[in-house]
């Protein structure tokens, strides 16, 4: 991964925010920003066309806004992270994002490297939230669907599903349980399937409330 140049696309209505934020990230090295897109609709679009790694993606939009954005690019089943980044720090515009599939969130007036350090970190398959968002989220049940299903999941699965609440990314369960990343990516689906969840971020939820963290 050392090597790899990771592709990140703009999603903001506002043309200043757009500019800064590429100003500071064509300087990385490891990061390239491919397009920029005004609004959800535009985002959605786009990432559909230029295919990238990370998107950054506001809340807040004329038209589609960034959580429409992330369902639709979920129904799409679009691989790219998107990573929240607004000015908005009620849990109100932020939690609907994450359920909606948001890989985390910074705000905009976050340092630049650390900006740079989070779009790295969804990109190697983290999680970033911050713990009143998490405990937010935890608050209104995501995945009671799954409640009484635990039973259902093998031995191995707990592990991985272990990890996967500690934000390890795939290659990185794989190495801690000595396997293939195909074989973590089968486990990960089937766990999944099994307690009926949407996606990692749901299914980290559910084991920290489970007690299955590492």
């Amino acid at each position: 991964m050392a090597d790899k140049v990771i592709r990140v696309l703009l999603v903001d209505d506002h043309q200043v925010v757009r500019r800064g934020l590429r100003t500071f990230l064509e300087i990385q090295d490891d990061i390239e920003v491919v397009g920029e897109a005004a609004d959800g609709a535009e985002g959605v679009a786009r990432t559909e066309e230029l295919k990238p790694d990370v998107v950054l993606m506001d809340v807040k939009m004329p038209g589609m806004d960034g959580v429409e954005a992330l369902r639709k690019l979920r129904e799409l089943a679009n691989p790219a992270k998107v990573l929240i980044v607004t000015s908005f720090t009620e849990q109100r515009t932020v939690v609907p994002a994450l359920r909606a599939g948001a890989a985390g969130y910074v705000y905009k007036d976050v340092d630049p490297e650390a900006l740079a350090g989070a779009i790295r970190s969804v990109y190697a398959g983290h999680i970033l939230l911050q713990p009143e968002v998490a405990d937010a989220l935890l608050s209104q049940d995501v995945g009671t669907g799954a409640q009484g299903r635990g039973g259902s999941l093998t031995e191995r699965e707990r592990e991985v599903l272990g990890l996967i609440a500690d934000g390890r990314s795939n290659r990185e369960i794989a190495r801690a349980l000595v396997l293939s990343e195909k074989t973590v990516k089968t486990h990960v689906s089937n766990i999944l399937m099994k307690l009926d969840l949407a996606d990692r971020t749901q299914a980290a939820l559910w084991a920290v409330r489970h007690g299955l963290t590492t």
